[in-house]
């Protein structure tokens, strides 16, 4: 769904690319104000290999590592190696869309990106392919150009992408140490609409359910199971992954995919329990974003969860920080809080219960998953090429030349719940905060989500062996 990655662009508002030189600096206005206006070694495998060959092999998941962080961050990356030959682009991965994009020659309208424009080979997807049926399910789309497939997305921060589809060559490692170069369709974008809040990239990694997408692309070819997953560290950082071997299944929290919302990965309705006890807050229509940085709950959730988590403050010597426009609710305390373990203890735990039909099962929200501490930039630092690198404590930048980078903690606690009926949302988005220390798993064959506690600071071997 790509709902606004706001943490950087809460302290880093303006993030200009001229020249090859990025200068980043805060603005003064209130993040909230804006956002009204809307958010190995390697062994060569047959590119063609068969289903049963390759789904015999031990070690068939495919992961993608993780720059970025929620906060200051504000958005993560992923690398892709796409075309003949391989060349890296920085990708968004969303659970919330379907389509893979890349900024594409020609460009009629290009947004400043970390990597040059991608430069298609002329294989292009036809309009009566399955895979461009799939992105125009209402059935109006005319085929003005036969031998041609094309696209418009607008994601629900303002960015859009028109463009059409090519197919091209993926180099992907597998976690038993091979490669797999097959050939998948991506959108070729040559118009983009930035927004505000934008953040460097180079297109759009589509994680969701649709045919389009590249997890379901892998799965028909018979290259990978159709399972997705990620596992987001709290200290930043993390990984994505496509294949069913990185996990213990039986120590899963599992619960049924919504058959009333396909197009979403939704566990259906939810029940909000705050510290341990359930709430009047119910029937809350829940669906998993990866990307949305922060969870978005429609008003009425909103402000009875700020009203619960307020109640508990002033006894514990916490004012609110009104002059810190980092996220709409702010505290301060007596000293400036260096960290998150500093806070958790003056906060209650969150919780979603989902019951779907059968015993419940809870996704725990504590509150290192759903707060925030504020900094702020003192000096202002350029950089010269766009190249993932961060190294000022909890904050990294993109830089490839010498970089001055000050930053200072404002020390307020923040938290990291947003009111998306504001933005124009109508559903309960939990966002990468809240899936923290979790990996968190979309079994699309089995029609299941489930997660489990995880530090996600290490990629894991393969759990078995599996033969079919």
């Amino acid at each position: 769904m790509k709902q606004e990655k706001v943490g950087v662009m809460l302290l880093l508002q303006v993030l200009v690319f001229a020249l090859s030189l990025c200068e980043i600096s805060s603005s003064s206005g209130s993040y909230f104000d804006q956002q009204q206006q809307y958010h190995r070694r390697k062994s060569m495998l047959p590119t063609e290999a068969s289903s049963s060959l390759m789904l015999n092999r031990a070690g068939s998941s495919i992961v993608l590592p993780v720059d970025g962080n929620v906060y200051p961050i504000g958005f993560y990356n992923v690398t892709l190696n796409i075309g003949q030959p391989s060349k890296p682009y920085f990708l968004d991965p969303d659970t919330g869309s379907d389509l893979t994009w890349l900024q594409c020659e020609p460009c009629v309208q290009c947004t400043e990106a970390p990597h040059p424009p991608y430069r298609h080979t002329n294989n292009l997807v036809a309009c009566k392919d399955p895979l461009c049926k799939s992105l125009h399910p209402t059935g109006d789309y005319k085929c003005e150009t036969p031998e041609q497939c094309d696209y418009e997305i607008d994601y629900a921060d303002g960015v859009s992408s028109m463009g059409f589809l090519v197919k091209d060559l993926f180099s992907l490692n597998l976690t038993n140490g091979g490669l797999l170069r097959p050939h998948l369709a991506l959108g070729c974008g040559y118009d983009q609409s930035p927004s505000l809040f934008s953040h460097p990239s180079d297109g759009m990694l589509g994680l969701g359910k649709g045919k389009s997408s590249i997890i379901s692309q892998l799965s028909s070819q018979g290259l990978v199971r159709n399972v997705v997953g990620h596992c987001l560290s709290g200290r930043g950082g993390g990984y994505f992954f496509f294949g069913n071997d990185l996990y213990d299944a039986s120590r899963v929290v599992w619960t049924s995919m919504s058959r009333n919302h396909p197009e979403h990965y939704s566990p259906g309705f939810a029940e909000l329990i705050f510290g341990g006890k359930p709430t009047e807050i119910r029937n809350l229509l829940v669906i998993f974003d990866s990307g949305s940085s922060y969870t978005y709950l429609t008003s009425k959730a909103y402000e009875a969860v700020t009203s619960l988590v307020k109640r508990e403050l002033p006894r514990k010597h916490l004012r609110e920080a009104l002059d810190d426009k980092t996220l709409p609710y702010c505290w301060s305390g007596r000293r400036r809080f260096k960290s998150i373990e500093d806070v958790v203890k003056y906060f209650k735990p969150l919780a979603l219960s989902f019951a779907n039909g059968g015993k419940a099962k809870h996704f725990a929200i504590p509150p290192e998953a759903y707060l925030i501490i504020s900094v702020s930039p003192t000096f202002l630092f350029s950089f010269v090429l766009f190249d993932l690198c961060l190294s000022c404590k909890q904050v990294t930048v993109y830089q490839n030349t010498q970089t001055t980078c000050l930053l200072q903690s404002m020390g307020n606690v923040c938290l990291g719940i947003l009111n998306g009926t504001e933005v124009g949302q109508s559903l309960n988005i939990i966002g990468d905060i809240s899936m923290l220390g979790k990996m968190v798993v979309y079994d699309n064959e089995k029609q299941l989500i489930g997660w489990v506690s995880d530090k996600c600071d290490r990629i894991p071997k393969p759990k078995t062996v599996r033969i079919w």
